[in-house]
């Protein structure tokens, strides 16, 4: 797995992490007990603030990907223990919300039925590897380090090969 930020992104940092450890999962590349690294060392490797990378940990520990044990560090939480599972449901219930929320805002924009429904599907194929496409995540950092003015590259990433840290 390769973690990437891109400095220039709108998106937060934090979540620019949540979301790439969230598509990991998704995709078997971090499994249930797969120690994540410490958020110091991520800190270092991507070269942004250590609270950048706790809140992004905290954010998934908070939505039930990750188990953080003390001293220990951060894991992949298993989603079939039985309070995963509760939390899961939860999540599940606010996803679809968010889903709704998405379909009035195209709904409002004079998109029909059936175009949400395409664009859904899609999107649904994109993330379950049908028609395996490149992720957006996986560009290549030549494409998104563009830094302008300053000198610092636009985006960072730490390579995580064989599905270790």
């Amino acid at each position: 797995m390769i973690v990437r930020i891109d400095q220039m992104s709108e998106e937060p940092l934090y979540l620019q992490i949540r979301s790439q450890i969230i598509a990991a999962i998704a995709r078997g590349e971090l499994v249930p007990g797969t120690a994540l690294p410490s958020v110091r060392s991520l800190a270092s490797d991507l070269g942004i603030n250590l609270h950048t990378v706790n809140k992004a940990y905290a954010v998934l520990r908070d939505e039930g990907y990750v188990l953080m044990r003390g001293r220990s560090g951060a894991y992949i939480a298993d989603p079939c223990e039985d309070d995963r599972a509760d939390r899961a449901q939860i999540e599940l219930a606010k996803m679809e919300d968010e889903l709704f929320e998405l379909a009035l805002a195209h709904r409002a924009r004079g998109g029909s039925w059936g175009e949400f429904l395409e664009c859904a599907q899609r999107q649904a194929a994109r993330a379950y590897g049908a028609g395996e496409r490149a992720d957006a995540h996986a560009a290549p950092a030549s494409a998104r380090a563009k830094g302008e003015g300053d000198g610092r590259a636009a985006s960072c990433e730490r390579v995580i090969e064989g599905g270790a840290w």
